[in-house]
């Protein structure tokens, strides 16, 4: 499926490092699941990787146009709304009555039909975690929804459905993709097309030619646009994924023959079709054709109830999230979440954290970096202080959870270090030349000054370490929660790690999460 649209798909996971980035990186799954056999390929384009699946190839194109002629679109067009009822080129997967695979005695081997579906991402669409997850989740739902159209259509008559997809089960497999994009990509779709200028919801296009006589179904590909999927999500009072898989329902019963447009039996019969598999699915939402009724009819009460100045402001900066959130609170970790590796937050990541903040959604930082070190790196993308993320002022976890603040930063939870500890740590540091850091609240203190030291201020934007005179002074300058020795990695696997797990044993805690620095914490942190 999608043979001529690979090179404007990525993948969702990055080739690995190791010998294996020659192939492809994708999750493929093969299971049974009621007697048919399901291959599952999440695919994005490379210049340097073909990408592979079991049963099919995304080939490198020569341009799009190519890839699409022969095809035909279906789609329910949506315009500030309303549906469009200007008619498509109809060129529809028909059906043939699905043939059910009877159980055989056990000694003969039941035939298994194979559904191999492709899940790919549009090159454009950011790398936004809620889509990769999406798409996860599509690995499995549209085989789900695969299997039980087919099930019904052996066990259904109907009257207008095009019957050029008849008998599935006489097919050794079927193949399905389903490419999720950006507004630009299907308006230029619909444009050149169906002569309709402007973005949709979903277009399918079927790919089954019966007179070839083949032994796969190439039932065809499925095109949503992510974000006026979004935007509907937000009209309709669900969430994204809800959506999705609404489209992707409306778009697979195209592709099995069905047609809302040509008369209002079909449009009666498509949608009482749509309503079942959602229903029997257990997902959230009406059909498209009777959601697109319901915005119509409700238009101006809708308009009424929104935040239209929220609404037009958030589609102007190409948000993808337009609902309303499900939820009050967002824990965001900083080290290997929000943060880069330059230890600062990408523009995408401060976007995200503003687009929620505006929603309503309180943003709690919980982190292993000292308060300070958090409103520093926040600052640099305007999201600190009083009307920011994190202040002096705001609740936050810090310091591995032995800081925590809470309403107007009132200290509600610490836990320190015994003393007896860090006069031990501070007197091997002395000893064999270790760079030591204690965090003490929200500042650092060191026995003597050292290049690696620094690091932790100019790269990790922790405190800047104050030098205390003597082990003494530092134990007495304030109550210390964790201590940071700093060595290279040969050095903390082979003697400082050995010999601190040793050393503490039930009096604090040794833990490692990069591989330069070995930090001591109190028992059960």
């Amino acid at each position: 499926m999608l043979p001529r649209l690979s090179f404007l798909l990525r993948y969702l996971h990055p080739p690995s490092s190791s010998a294996m980035s020659s192939a492809i990186s994708r999750a493929t799954t093969t299971f049974s699941l009621e007697r048919s056999l399901i291959t599952f390929s999440i695919s994005r384009s490379s210049s340097n990787i073909s990408p592979i699946r079991y049963t099919a190839r995304l080939d490198v194109p020569s341009s799009l146009k190519s890839s699409l002629i022969g095809r035909r679109f279906h789609a329910l067009c949506q315009e500030d709304g309303r549906r469009l009822s200007r008619p498509t080129i109809i060129v529809s997967a028909s059906n043939r009555e699905y043939r059910k695979v009877r159980r055989q005695p056990a000694k003969s081997k039941e035939k298994q039909l194979e559904l191999s579906v492709s899940i790919c991402i549009e090159e454009e669409l950011p790398d936004d975690p809620e889509i990769l997850s999406i798409a996860e989740l599509l690995r499995l739902n549209v085989p789900m929804a695969m299997k039980l159209a087919f099930d019904h259509l052996k066990d259904s008559n109907y009257k207008t459905r095009d019957t050029v997809v008849q008998d599935v089960g006489g097919f050794e497999s079927v193949e399905l993709s389903v490419l999720l994009c950006n507004d630009e990509f299907i308006r230029k779709l619909n444009k050149e097309w169906r002569d309709e200028d402007h973005a949709t919801d979903v277009l399918s296009m079927s790919e089954h030619v019966p007179e070839l006589k083949l032994p796969i179904l190439m039932l065809g590909d499925i095109v949503v646009s992510v974000k006026t999927a979004a935007r509907q999500a937000e009209e309709r009072g669900h969430i994204l994924i809800d959506e999705i898989r609404i489209l992707m329902v409306h778009g697979l019963l195209h592709l099995l023959g069905f047609d809302h447009e040509i008369s209002e039996d079909a449009e009666e019969e498509m949608e009482k079709e749509e309503d079942f598999l959602l229903k029997s699915l257990g997902w959230k939402g009406k059909g498209l054709i009777q959601s697109a009724y319901d915005v119509e009819t409700n238009a101006n009460l809708h308009m009424e109830n929104k935040n239209d100045n929220m609404s037009k402001d958030r589609k102007k900066e190409g948000s993808l999230r337009f609902y309303q959130p499900k939820f009050k609170y967002i824990f965001c970790d900083m080290d290997g979440t929000l943060l880069n590796s330059k230890s600062q937050v990408s523009l995408t990541n401060a976007r995200a954290l503003e687009e929620a903040s505006s929603r309503g959604v309180k943003i709690m930082i919980a982190t292993g970096k000292a308060r300070p070190s958090a409103i520093s790196v926040l600052q640099m993308v305007d999201l600190a202080g009083k009307e920011g993320i994190v202040s002096e002022h705001s609740p936050g976890v810090f310091l591995q959870g032995l800081l925590v603040y809470g309403i107007n930063g009132r200290e509600i939870f610490k836990r320190n270090l015994d003393p007896n500890v860090c006069r031990e740590a501070g007197h091997y540091s002395l000893e064999h030349k270790v760079p030591l850091i204690a965090f003490c609240e929200d500042c650092c203190l060191t026995l003597f000054d050292h290049p690696l030291v620094d690091t932790l201020h100019t790269i990790y934007h922790e405190p800047k370490a104050e030098i205390m005179p003597s082990i003494e002074h530092l134990v007495a300058a304030a109550d210390t929660q964790k201590l940071i020795f700093f060595d290279a990695a040969e050095g903390i696997s082979t003697n400082l790690r050995p010999y601190w797990a040793e050393a503490t044993r039930d009096r604090a805690s040794v833990i490692q999460a990069v591989p330069d620095m070995l930090e001591i914490v109190p028992f059960g942190t």
